[in-house]
């Protein structure tokens, strides 16, 4: 019998204990923090791969935010052979909304896939185990159960969310879910290793499409109904080759903000909705913290794990992550250190959950590296604040080959702009000319411009900005390629 499979990428988050280098803006789903690709592509390199003579895999479903479509539409383009069409939520309401949003999409042609459900923001070291395992799991849940992934432990982790497993193992490698138990204390999880039967919840759930749909119904009623009230007035874009469907902006926010576990796995066991744990041992972790991250890292003879341009000498056991300048570490053991253009992180790693008291901090004093690196990427390319002052400011801007900037104004600064790489097309008022490299031209303040690259290379220009206010809500769009327009 064959078993048709829609992989499920849930891709919201910020992953706030992995600032400096994770942010709002661009969290840690599209990091590459292990391996040679981001964890959201590993994500669905993972999903993608599980066909076989009897599992046949469909175009994969991403759920994420407006604000990061074009991150996801970037790294999809890299990835080669991938259909996805993206579900768009313009607010967030946890992962029980989002994973209906996908049932509902996957079954809107009267099918009724199996859904392989994973975040984006996961590792898993030993790849042939993680596809052998999810292959049972698909089979397991062909007959309407609901599967979730269970982690081996191998320590007693306070930082995950725990399955106690009853009976027999079945045909697949399945157990039936007994209990689920909340983040434990270290007491109590040394317990749970000691008695055996627990393992780690993964947050990875397969199950049939209807089989969500009918058991969300039978929990959380209130979440299906809005849910779907938000799916029946979708509208769906075309973009190159993903397909991006958004739910009513209106009634999306009125969605109940729930998660899967809390909305209803937690409430399988003992009732009509069965539930089982197919045990994963390929080496995973959601890098939930820089601890973890050293933990998967390629580490040298003394421990150390180095990313980026550093230095290290005597020391042991310390993580370094270098983005942008030679980063120095002696005689220090047990730390994690992280440099960014705009912030350094220095912590020790048994602390590096705490990563989150600083973010907080910076959400009280309402700090700009909260959210955005000092290279921010938009959907045309992306910019790089150099230095500023008080009435000046200088970026690194690249446009990605034909993209276009919107047409736009600001009341209180004036631009110069350099060509430094490529050609740029330039609108200034009603004028359109054609600047190449070591040319410049100026726009003044209050003028209707646009920039765009008409080139097959990367356009690069150097913008220096003066004024009296220099902030980026200074921006009047006329027109814009990326519906970002703010004026008539």
């Amino acid at each position: 019998m064959k078993h048709n499979v829609v992989p499920v990428i849930l891709c919201g988050g910020s992953g706030t204990r992995l600032w400096p280098l994770s942010r709002a803006g661009f969290p840690k789903q599209f990091l590459v923090l292990h391996g040679n690709t981001s964890l959201f592509q590993q994500a669905v390199e993972r999903a993608n791969g599980l066909g076989d003579a009897d599992i046949e895999v469909g175009p994969t479903l991403v759920v994420t935010n407006e604000e990061h479509r074009f991150l996801a539409l970037d790294q999809l383009r890299e990835l080669h052979g991938v259909s996805a069409t993206l579900l768009l939520e313009p607010v967030g309401r946890n992962t029980a909304p989002a994973l209906t949003l996908a049932a509902l999409q996957a079954t809107a042609q009267g099918q009724d896939p199996i859904l392989v459900v994973t975040p984006a923001d996961q590792t898993v070291q030993n790849g042939p185990a993680f596809t052998a395992s999810l292959r049972q799991a698909v089979r397991a849940a062909a007959g309407g159960n609901i599967v979730i992934l269970g982690i081996t432990p191998d320590t007693p982790e306070t930082g995950y969310g725990y399955i106690r497993q009853s009976g027999a193992k079945g045909a697949y490698g399945e157990y039936t879910v007994a209990q689920f138990a909340e983040k434990p204390s270290l007491e109590t999880a040394e317990q749970y290793l000691a008695n055996g039967g627990y393992t780690w919840n993964s947050g990875m759930f397969v199950l049939k499409a209807s089989t969500w749909l009918k058991a969300l119904q039978h929990f959380r009623p209130d979440i299906a109904s809005a849910t779907e009230a938000a799916w029946s007035k979708h509208t769906v874009d075309q973009h190159a080759s993903s397909t991006l469907v958004r739910p009513d902006a209106g009634a999306f926010a009125s969605i109940p903000s729930q998660s899967i576990d809390y909305a209803v796995m937690e409430h399988c066991p003992d009732s009509a909705f069965a539930i089982q744990m197919l045990a994963l041992d390929a080496g995973w972790s959601d890098l939930g913290a820089w601890e973890a991250v050293w933990q998967v890292g390629d580490q040298d003879a003394q421990g150390n794990v180095v990313q980026g341009d550093a230095l290290v000498a005597d020391s042991h056991n310390t993580f370094i992550h270098a983005s942008n300048r030679l980063v120095s570490a002696v005689g220090v053991n047990n730390l994690v250190i992280i440099e960014t253009a705009d912030a350094v992180l220095v912590a020790e790693r048994s602390q590096s959950q705490n990563v989150k008291k600083i973010v907080t901090q910076l959400e009280q004093l309402k700090r700009s590296e909260l959210n955005l690196h000092r290279k921010v990427h938009r959907p045309w390319g992306w910019y790089d604040s150099i230095d500023e002052s008080d009435r000046f400011k200088v970026k690194r801007i690249q446009v990605k080959p034909g993209a276009t900037l919107s047409l736009q104004m600001h009341h209180h600064r004036a631009e110069h702009w350099i060509v430094v790489k490529g050609t740029a097309e330039v609108t200034c008022g009603d004028q359109v000319t054609l600047v190449s490299e070591n040319q410049s031209t100026y726009i003044p303040l209050g003028q209707k411009h646009r920039l765009r690259n008409p080139g097959t290379i990367a356009l690069e220009i150097i913008e220096v900005q003066s004024g009296s206010y220099l902030g980026e809500d200074d921006i009047v769009r006329f027109e814009d390629t990326y519906g970002r327009s703010t004026a008539s």
